[in-house]
């Protein structure tokens, strides 16, 4: 049986105490919301932090509402299952609808939050293994090791982004607010997001995501489609977003984003430019796919069956 390590548990009442938890407890504080990634993370000792900061009791992180205009806003601690049972929401935003009924289980919908499923940590199979497993082998980059056991002459940790929102949100254009000792700040999610395994988020360590913002998409579409090993509840060893809006039968705008293809969510410009400003045929949709499969090469380190 894998047990937990010891921790404090401190539950703030507001975000501004959590953000002064945080400051003042320095790296061996983590931010715990549901709990469904970081828990299992900490059996096998991949994050060790000896303070846990509790988001369950600010009901300021819960909550979605849609405005007037069609703005939604969803609060970061809001609940995968909250918003899968959200008709409007469903209506409203099909591909992110989609995308959070095929995060893991239903069991852990329950518990897992929107936020949270924003910033999943980053995974491979040599990280995502038991404490005496990775001994064996010898550490990874990633957690108290030298080496990146993908790549191994690589200087950086290759894990990947696995978090099936995240596409979609960066597709309908979302925007994050973060609050942080300075202040409150918004940027569009998609700069949430780095390319390295470790560091893998712009987040101060410090700052509590507190809300996701997702502009009305008027006539635009969109639609996510995940590649994954067992059909009824995996990560995603391929993923898609796609948002379009059409002029008539012309391809207006697009957006085309791709996950668990590397460490932060991968933009298919190429793809994106060929198909703005053409009619949909199957000749245009072979080509634009043919293009957006070029930076969707799957690493072999997501997955444990090569």
């Amino acid at each position: 049986m894998m047990r937990l390590p010891p921790f404090r548990w401190i539950e703030p009442k507001t975000v501004a105490e959590a953000v002064e938890v945080l400051a003042g407890e320095g790296p061996s504080a983590a931010l715990v919301a549901g709990g469904t990634d970081l828990l299992p993370n900490m059996k096998r000792r991949q994050q060790t932090p000896t303070v846990l900061v509790s988001l369950a009791k600010l009901s300021a992180l819960r909550g979605r509402e849609r405005n007037a205009e069609g703005t939604w806003t969803l609060g970061a601690a809001e609940t995968l299952r909250a918003l899968e049972r959200d008709g409007q929401l469903g209506s409203d935003l099909p591909a992110l609808d989609t995308s959070v009924r095929t995060i893991s289980t239903p069991l852990l919908r329950n518990p897992g939050t929107i936020g949270g499923n924003v910033c999943l940590d980053t995974r491979c199979n040599y990280y995502d293994q038991s404490w005496e497993w990775r001994r064996a082998i010898d550490f990874c980059m990633k957690c108290e090791g030298e080496t990146c056991w993908v790549a191994p002459s690589s200087p950086r940790c290759w894990a990947v982004n696995s978090s099936d929102s995240v596409p979609v949100l960066v597709a309908l254009g979302a925007r994050v607010r973060l609050e942080g000792p300075a202040g409150v700040r918004e940027i569009p999610i998609s700069e949430l997001f780095r390319d390295d395994g470790i560091a893998y988020l712009t987040k101060a360590r410090e700052e509590v995501l507190t809300a996701i913002e997702i502009p009305p998409q008027g006539e635009a579409r969109s639609v996510y489609r995940k590649v994954r090993r067992r059909g009824s509840f995996d990560f995603p060893v391929a993923a898609v977003a796609v948002r379009l809006a059409l002029d008539g039968d012309r391809v207006r705008e697009a957006r085309i984003v791709l996950n668990a293809v590397g460490s932060s969510p991968v933009e298919s410009a190429d793809a994106v430019s060929r198909l703005v400003g053409q009619r949909l045929d199957d000749d245009v949709i072979e080509e634009v796919a043919a293009l957006a499969y070029r930076p969707a090469k799957p690493l072999d380190n997501t997955d444990h069956h090569h």
